[in-house]
């Protein structure tokens, strides 16, 4: 019975895999999704026990140098991930409805492709949030919901270029690249310290933002759902897409209720929930809000 049962899942997964995509099968952590969960499980294990244990009886580190660089050069790299979605499909053809997958090898084809791994791979980068987090000994940053969101993309983004690099399940990507651009702009800018805090006088306009992104991932994908044709090869994705943003969204609007409609201050679950930023679809988890609304990060 137990040989019959594994035997079965064994011919399920094999039969699912036979629908990927060949195209990316040999590209960096695309053979198989074990070494991205090895990455992924090292990630927690260092950010929720391992770093805060190294850090408990040492001093924090003063990273300033490294938070610029590192923040600006996440800047360049949205930027650049921006251009490439909108030249390989977005800005070059894409109706905005219902845009398929393009298996081909034309170069158009390759180009949307490898802009999702590249976005993919960009995930694995931005882990070092938490990692900057735990060794500066900012361990109030280091929510369920960051870890989770930091984890859960990379995981979710690996089927995507496996199987469905393309087509309308990346306009949630090309969003998050440009409010990845303001708001690593809005964090590199609060890392040089308070002699720049002048040139912030726009971070009140961040949650706006994200309940804009959110609006339109969400508004975008649910037209999959009273289109009367749409052949979208792989809409399991279709589904996690709309359910994040769902999800997202309403986190952003509890948090607006409370502190713009109501003008009181948050509770701590919900300081903890509420700042987050890159999304698939989704978002971040990358600072948390405080009682006036602030954005907390390197303040």
């Amino acid at each position: 019975m137990d040989f019959n049962v594994k035997s079965s899942a064994a011919l399920i997964f094999d039969d699912f895999f036979q629908n990927a995509d060949t195209r990316t099968e040999n590209w960096l952590l695309m053979s198989s999704p074990l070494p991205q969960t090895v990455i992924i499980a090292a990630y927690i294990f260092f950010v929720t026990s391992l770093g805060p244990r190294l850090m408990e009886n040492r001093k924090g580190f003063d990273l300033k140098g490294l938070l610029i660089a590192y923040n600006f050069g996440v800047v360049a790299l949205s930027l650049y991930m921006c251009y490439e979605f909108v030249m390989s499909g977005w800005g070059t053809g894409y109706s905005f409805q219902c845009d398929l997958v393009d298996y081909s090898n034309s170069p158009q084809a390759m180009r949307m492709a490898a802009t999702c791994w590249l976005y993919y791979f960009s995930k694995f980068i931005e882990m070092l949030d938490t990692v900057f987090f735990v060794l500066r000994k900012k361990t109030n940053q280091v929510t369920f919901l960051h870890v989770y969101h930091h984890s859960i993309m990379p995981f979710t983004w690996w089927f995507g270029v496996r199987f469905a690099p393309g087509g309308l399940g990346t306009f949630h990507a090309l969003l998050n690249c440009v409010v990845h651009v303001i708001m690593y702009s809005y964090y590199g800018l609060t890392a040089m310290g308070p002699n720049y805090q002048k040139y912030l006088w726009w971070k009140k306009y961040l949650t706006t933002i994200q309940l804009i992104q959110f609006v339109m991932v969400t508004s975008h994908i649910s037209q999959y759902f009273f289109l009367n044709d749409c052949p979208y090869q792989f809409p399991i994705f279709i589904y996690i897409i709309a359910l994040y943003g769902l999800i997202f969204l309403f986190l952003f609007l509890n948090f607006w209720y409370h502190a713009y409609t109501k003008g009181k201050r948050l509770p701590k679950v919900l300081q903890a929930q509420t700042w987050t930023h890159h999304t698939n679809g989704v978002m971040q988890a990358n600072g948390v809000m405080n009682g006036n609304g602030r954005h907390e990060k390197y303040e």
